[in-house]
């Protein structure tokens, strides 16, 4: 049987593969990019005094941890254009979806590796005459990030996998061009692994990276 597996014949289809993966890196690289503007707001909510604030960080964050992604995506490009009367293009709904989804889960990093802070960093900024803001700009918020690294590359590689299900919104990235071809050439088996090979080498990639910044920041 895997003899009759036509696996040369998948150099034919990389061209229609490789507009597939831009788009999933386009919309992973800038849907995590809000994201983590989004988690980094909402984290810090998390962590406000201020009640509204609180309760919305809280409200965003367990709303769209509580549901599926596939979920999201389908009411951002079917539900959410009866809202705001507006339809939105596959491609800026994607980026909407990884955004907002990868958000939620920043901001609980976010607020994890702040707290992680001995409190008695953020007490000896003020003592030195630093403002709230300011302790935590220059004092905890540095010292944060080095320990969000490590779980912020999980999330991004979990993201960047995600990415898949936005085929089901006619977003053209990866899965959606491997479904077209495998469709209309019956090749699924060659097809689906050599998607699967561009996700694993897209991930790999993101690992040695991160692992190569980890390194260089001596994260403890």
């Amino acid at each position: 049987m895997i003899g009759r597996f036509d696996w040369l014949g998948v150099i034919d289809f990389f061209p229609q593969l490789g507009i597939g993966l831009c788009y999933t890196l386009l919309i992973s690289v800038v849907g995590l990019l809000i994201g983590f503007v989004l988690g980094a707001i909402f984290g810090l909510g998390r962590l406000s005094k201020n009640k509204l604030f609180y309760s919305i960080a809280s409200v965003y964050v367990e709303v769209i941890r509580g549901t599926p992604l596939l979920v999201q995506a389908i009411w951002v490009f079917f539900a959410l254009p009866l809202i705001i009367e507006y339809n939105l293009a596959s491609i800026s709904a994607g980026i909407i979806v990884i955004s907002v989804n990868s958000g939620a889960y920043i901001a609980e990093i976010v607020r994890g590796a702040v707290q992680s802070i001995e409190k008695g960093q953020m007490e000896a900024g003020r003592s030195l005459g630093l403002t709230h803001n300011q302790a935590m700009r220059y004092i905890i918020w540095p010292q944060a990030f080095k320990r969000m690294i490590p779980p912020l590359g999980n999330q991004f590689i979990i993201s960047i996998k995600d990415t898949s299900l936005l085929s089901v919104i006619l977003v053209p990235e990866l899965m959606f061009q491997g479904r077209l071809v495998a469709s209309n050439y019956f090749n699924a088996v060659e097809i689906y692994t050599t998607v699967a090979m561009f996700y694993l080498a897209i991930t790999l990639t993101l690992s040695f990276v991160l692992r190569y910044v980890e390194r260089r920041l001596n994260i403890q």
